[in-house]
């Protein structure tokens, strides 16, 4: 049972989901995707396993989003996926990868849908906010 978690350590959503996968008794693989990003096939891959569009993937908090006019609708799925190619900080963070399937877990708590053991017990998330595994 492998699982994987594309990662951004400057996040704390994603930060909380590596806990839960940690609590969860499981050590993800931990791809940093800011540093070693998905190529075009993987990213393409994911999108498909998640079962959204690109658009759905798209971060705009923090990012060139709106700079590179990406809220324009009228752009295709390619031109989305060029810019998250050329721009991996557009990618919305974490995505986790399991056996179960693939989830982008925003929140966070959304990873216990898809843990092989999602009884993690009483779990705080940084903020304080407690979530109560399954």
């Amino acid at each position: 049972m492998t699982t994987t978690i594309y990662h951004n350590p400057a996040c704390g959503t994603s930060r909380n989901t590596l806990a839960m996968i940690r609590q969860s008794g499981e050590e993800p693989e931990i791809i940093e995707y800011l540093e070693t990003p998905p190529t075009r096939e993987k990213l393409v891959e994911l999108i498909a396993a998640m079962g959204i569009s690109p658009r759905a993937l798209l971060r705009q908090k923090g990012t060139p989003y709106d700079v590179l006019g990406l809220g324009d609708l009228s752009l295709s799925d390619d031109q989305l996926l060029d810019a998250m190619i050329a721009h991996p900080i557009l990618i919305e963070r974490p995505i986790v990868v399991t056996e179960i399937g693939t989830r982008l877990c925003r929140p966070s708590e959304a990873v216990l849908d898809i843990l092989h053991n999602p009884a993690i017990g009483t779990f705080a998330k940084e903020g304080g906010e407690i979530v109560r595994g399954k």
